[in-house]
């Protein structure tokens, strides 16, 4: 099984995305597939233009040269897109957009019926359909409630692709996974060791099993205790920021 995830994030490498999708790769890895992480942040992803050339004059292929032709087929050759972001205003970040409305080439124009009668693109024979999607993303807030625009998103872009979303780790309160504390290690630990088996069930049993995903959005911490000490980060950092804000002109 071949799995390659395309990890959104600015921060890249370190992001908590990646922080995720790293132990969730190794649970995959040692159940025998091949992953491969891409950090969309290192690629050249221009905005769609609208033009519609991929659909008239070189069916499949975009009339942008950039990195999105390597991309795309990275898509095509992967038997699981792993879909990984961090919450921004509700929804994916800018460059995963950017990557999702570049995909455009996989599809036709023309109109068919799906299976429930809804209205779609088909998808170019031999690119997209019938592979495994899977949801990654974190989040600052505690709530799980915050994650719902996304959980519905990639349940219409599985749907619309032809797809089976086999999998959806949401995680909220994400900023304590860089935390370095000793009362959160075992936490984080317990968490990570969910998260490799989220990985093998993939591969094992083709999706992620619903006890595991419940298991994986319980809360880290209680809510009061995460909220209190986020703010005592932030003002120490805006206290830290404070002298060099000042001094710029």
């Amino acid at each position: 099984m071949k799995i390659t995830v395309f990890n959104s994030s600015p921060r890249g490498k370190k992001s908590n995305t990646h922080k995720i999708v790293t132990a969730f790769a190794a649970g995959a890895e040692e159940a025998g597939a091949e992953v491969e992480n891409v950090f969309l942040v290192d690629k050249d992803i221009g905005h769609c233009r609208g033009c519609f050339v991929c659909w008239t004059v070189t069916p499949g292929e975009c009339v942008i040269k950039d990195d999105m032709t390597e991309l795309i087929e990275k898509v095509l050759a992967s038997d699981v897109i792993v879909f990984a972001t961090p919450l921004y205003i509700d929804n994916v970040s800018g460059i995963m957009k950017n990557f999702m409305d570049r995909l455009i080439p996989v599809a036709d124009p023309h109109l068919e019926k799906d299976e429930h009668g809804e209205t779609r693109h088909p998808m170019r024979e031999g690119r997209v359909e019938g592979k495994k999607m899977v949801v990654i993303s974190n989040s600052g807030f505690h709530e799980q409630s915050h994650f719902q625009v996304l959980r519905l998103l990639f349940r219409r872009i599985a749907r619309n692709l032809g797809q089976e979303l086999a999998g959806e780790i949401y995680r909220g309160a994400g900023e304590l996974l860089s935390v370095n504390h000793v009362m959160l290690k075992p936490l984080i630990a317990r968490y990570e060791k969910l998260l490799r088996q989220a990985g093998r069930e993939l591969v094992e049993n083709g999706s992620i099993t619903e006890a595991t995903t419940a298991a994986l959005e319980k809360p880290l911490v209680p809510e009061a205790l995460y909220s209190r000490a986020a703010n005592k980060n932030w003002d120490a950092l805006i206290r830290d920021r404070a002298p060099f804000s000042r001094g710029r002109s």
